[in-house]
């Protein structure tokens, strides 16, 4: 075995179809059908209430976004335990995010 590295300045961002404006880097899978991953949102875009089925670690590299009526900015972490409603996550700036969730996806409000 040896280390990874990634220069995520060369990787190619996916755009999530559900969430217009906003984009995914996925950098590990830490356990399974979890993920690490950065996420970038466009100023306006909302992310619906939702919940997962496992914690979840978020930390918020550059601009601000609001969640759960809290304006974080650049520097902000939060965790939110599994099966707890988190959000609406509202990017108030060009938002970048690095979350780490330890298990599948779960539901959004208006799935």
């Amino acid at each position: 075995m040896s280390q990874k590295f990634i220069d995520t300045n060369n990787q190619q961002w996916e755009k999530l179809p559900s969430f217009p404006e906003t984009e995914i880097l996925f950098l590990a899978q830490a356990v399974p059908r979890g993920s690490i991953h950065k996420l970038r949102m466009s100023a306006g875009t909302v992310i619906p209430v939702h919940s997962h089925p496992c914690d979840e670690y978020v930390y918020v590299l550059e601009g601000t976004i609001e969640t759960g009526g809290r304006e974080c900015k650049s520097g902000t972490f939060w965790f939110t335990p599994a099966n707890t409603k988190n959000g609406s996550h509202k990017a108030i700036t060009d938002v970048e995010i690095l979350t780490i969730r330890l298990g599948e996806m779960g539901k959004f409000e208006n799935d």
